[in-house]
């Protein structure tokens, strides 16, 4: 049930579904709806619409030469829009708005000897399961972490029962606070291999939307707080990691822990 579990929680927090491709045994030639009916094809046609109209409107006001201008200029602003609207990483390889938010949290550590890793991939565990994504790693003066970040639903209350149980309005957590779990002693293993000694790693999820009615609560054994207090969770506890151990543990996770989507690594470097 466990193993069961843990893949229903990360196929929901957005891992993508395969779809066959369908392929003809002949290939017919495109028609003209077939190249209208494509989106880059289409996006030229527009652009090429919008350039004539903008070209001859300031042909008109002033002359030739300015409405030539006016087409290039129109149809470079609308290139320019649209390469920063979409992007060459698929969607669900994307940082998620809530994780790009911690992000900007765990930067501002990094002169306080925080070194971070995002995305990472969880191995393999004594079952064969490895479905896991640690979105923040964080190994610094005060330990090891591994950060997933959350957006919920504001209009329901978070609450706890027992420091046993999380719910978010009707809905009970425990699926995803034991994945969070999962994640951290796994990652704890892999690195206790590759460095030699023991490397607790405590998880914790950080929620945003709904207001969080504690700083930190330790929940299943995972610390729960609101998203915009990551900083301030990490900064106010006792150092126990000296400078050579940060960088010796941070070593072995760049390789005991790969990027979960390399490309977005690549990307974002």
């Amino acid at each position: 049930m466990a193993i069961m579990e843990r893949g229903n929680s990360q196929e929901a927090r957005g891992q993508p579904h395969e779809t066959p491709l369908k392929r003809g045994v002949d290939q017919q030639p495109q028609t003209y709806g077939d190249m209208l009916n494509n989106p880059q094809i289409r996006r030229w046609i527009e652009r090429g619409v919008v350039a004539l109209v903008v070209g001859v409107l300031f042909a008109v006001v002033f002359d030739i030469r300015i409405g030539i201008t006016a087409a290039i200029m129109a149809v470079i602003v609308d290139t320019v829009r649209r390469a920063r609207k979409n992007s060459s990483v698929t969607a669900w390889q994307k940082s998620s708005a809530a994780e790009r938010r911690t992000e900007r949290q765990l930067k501002a550590l990094q002169k306080n000897g925080y070194l971070v890793l995002h995305a990472r991939a969880v191995p393999m565990d004594d079952e064969g399961v490895s479905d896991g994504r640690i979105d923040h790693l964080v190994i610094g003066p005060s330990g090891v972490y591994a950060i997933d970040s959350e957006k919920w639903d504001k209009r329901l209350p978070v609450r706890t029962l027992s420091h046993r149980k999380l719910f978010h309005g009707p809905f009970n957590k425990k699926d995803r606070l034991d994945e969070a779990r999962w994640e951290a002693e796994q990652a704890a293993k892999a690195l206790e291999e590759r460095v030699g000694f023991e490397v607790p790693v405590q998880a914790s999820v950080a929620i945003y939307g709904p207001s969080i009615p504690w700083k930190v609560m330790r929940v299943r054994d995972v610390d729960v707080y609101a998203g915009n207090r990551a900083k301030g969770y990490l900064r106010r506890r006792p150092k126990v990691l000296t400078e050579t151990d940060v960088q010796r543990i941070f070593k072995a996770a760049e390789t005991a822990l790969p990027p979960k989507y390399p490309q977005e690594h690549e990307e974002a470097a």
